[in-house]
C-alpha cells in the first residue's frame, strides 16, 4: 500500500477567533485575544492530524480555485499531505467558515458550502483513493456528488480489498439517515458525535442509539460524547466505555475530527481497541487545548505522552 490512511470528503478553510460572547451591533467592533487559520473538516483536520502522528496520508475531496484553496493545499504540503486526489472544482468556491469561540469552548459557526459538495472520484481514480490500509469517509451529508451513491461504492470496494474503513458524518436531522444506511454495511467503525447519533437515529438513549445503528450492519460505533467520554459497540457485544481527559479547554472546533485521527493511529499501530479510543481522546483533548483545528497537536510521540500523563474527569 501507497498510504496508510485516505482521508476523504469535507475539507473547509477556517478563520477562527477567541473569545467572542455576543456580535457587535451593528457595525460595531469588538476586540478578540485571539485569531487563527486553519485547515478544518471531518476530513481535513484527521488528515492532518494523521500526518503528524506519521502516516503517510492522502487527501480526497474538493476546493476552489480561489485564494482559500491555495492556502488549503499549501498548509496540507506543510505537514507532507498527498493533495494529487484534492480537486479545484469548476464554479465552486472552497467550503470555509468564521468560527466564533466562545470562552467555554462551544464554537458557533458561519458557513458557506462549497467545494465539498462538488468533487467525484471516477473510475478511474478509485485504485488510487484506495491504495491505503484505512480508508476514513468523513462528512457525508456535505458531499452532494458523493453522497448520492460513489461513497457506498467506494466502501463496498475497500472492503472486498480488505481495507479498514471508517466513517463520519454531518448530520443534522433524520432524513440524513438515508445517506447513512448504505454506508454501513461496509464501515467497520461508525464515529458520530452524541448530536449526530441522536439526530441519525431519533433516539436519545446511548444505548439504544448504538443497538440501532449496529441493527444497520456496522461493524462497531464509537459515540463521542465530550466531556462524558467515549462508548464503544460492536456486533460481538464488546462494550468499553472511556472516560474523557481533564483538560481546561478553550475550542472545541476539529475535537471529533482529530479523534477520528487518534483512533486511525492506534489502529495503524496495531494498539487493542483501548488504546486506539485513548490515543483518540489525546488527540481530542490536546485539539481543546488550543484554537484552530490540531492546534496543539504535534507528533504521536507527545500524544502518547499526554495520553499517559494527563488525569481522566472522575
Amino acid at each position: 500500500m501507497t498510504f496508510d490512511y485516505t482521508s476523504m470528503g469535507f475539507h473547509t478553510f477556517d478563520a477562527l477567533c477567541h473569545p467572542v460572547t455576543e456580535i457587535p451591533p451593528g457595525g460595531g467592533t469588538y476586540f478578540v485575544e485571539d485569531f487563527t487559520l486553519a485547515v478544518s473538516g471531518a476530513a481535513g483536520s484527521a488528515a492532518i492530524v494523521a500526518a503528524k502522528h506519521g502516516l503517510k496520508v492522502q487527501a480526497v475531496g474538493g476546493v476552489g480555485n480561489d485564494l482559500m484553496g491555495d492556502w488549503v493545499l499549501r498548509r496540507f504540503s506543510d505537514f507532507g499531505v498527498d493533495t494529487e486526489l484534492m480537486q479545484r472544482v469548476p464554479g465552486m468556491t472552497t467550503s470555509s467558515s468564521v468560527v466564533t469561540t466562545r470562552p467555554d469552548g462551544q464554537r458557533p459557526a458561519l458557513h458557506k458550502r462549497g467545494a465539498t459538495a462538488g468533487f467525484y472520484i471516477d473510475d478511474a481514480q478509485i485504485d488510487r483513493v484506495l491504495d491505503t490500509r484505512i480508508l476514513h469517509i468523513g462528512g457525508v451529508g456535505l458531499m452532494d456528488a458523493m453522497d448520492k451513491a460513489r461513497n457506498a461504492e467506494l466502501l463496498a470496494e475497500a472492503r472486498s480489498r480488505g481495507i479498514t474503513t471508517t466513517l463520519d458524518v454531518f448530520a443534522s436531522t433524520a432524513g440524513d439517515l438515508s445517506l447513512i444506511k448504505p454506508l454501513l454495511p461496509n464501515t467497520d467503525f461508525f464515529i458520530p458525535s452524541e448530536e449526530e447519533a441522536r439526530a441519525l437515529s431519533g433516539l436519545t438513549d446511548y444505548e439504544e442509539i448504538a443497538d440501532f445503528l449496529l441493527d444497520q450492519g456496522v461493524g462497531a460505533v464509537i459515540l463521542t460524547l465530550g466531556a462524558d467520554g467515549v462508548m464503544y459497540r460492536d456486533r460481538t457485544g464488546r462494550k468499553i466505555d472511556v472516560p474523557s481527559f481533564q483538560v481546561d479547554v478553550v475550542c472545541t472546533c476539529g475535537c471529533g475530527d482529530c479523534f477520528n485521527a487518534g483512533f486511525a493511529t492506534g489502529l495503524y499501530l496495531g494498539r487493542p481497541i483501548e488504546d486506539c479510543i485513548r490515543i483518540g481522546q489525546a488527540s481530542s483533548a490536546q485539539n481543546a487545548l488550543g484554537l484552530g483545528s490540531q492546534a496543539v497537536v504535534t507528533s504521536l510521540e507527545n500524544t502518547l505522552t499526554f495520553m499517559e500523563s494527563t488525569p481522566v474527569r472522575i
